[in-house]
């Protein structure tokens, strides 16, 4: 749902409540899309940075296997 800033200051525990129940909730100013006010839960979920490799191992996808190459690359030679 869309909120204008002056209702949300006015109804704070309504966005609350709304971003809790009903998903995220988006502020906006002078018509425009300010900010979002989403569950904390989401918002930790959504900012997790987690490594590559651990999102590969976690795909859905059947088969799928995360392996490293051994090659360690190869030797330059400079003259």
């Amino acid at each position: 749902m869309n909120w204008q800033l002056q209702d949300a200051k006015n109804q704070l525990s309504e966005v609350v409540k709304r971003a809790l129940s009903e998903g995220p909730q988006t502020i906006t100013r002078h018509g425009h899309p300010a900010v979002v006010v989403v569950d904390f839960k989401q918002y930790a979920k959504q900012s997790k940075r987690e490594k590559l490799s651990t999102i590969l191992k976690e795909c859905p996808e059947k088969g799928w296997k995360v392996t490293r190459d051994k090659d360690t690359g190869r030797t330059l030679r400079f003259s």
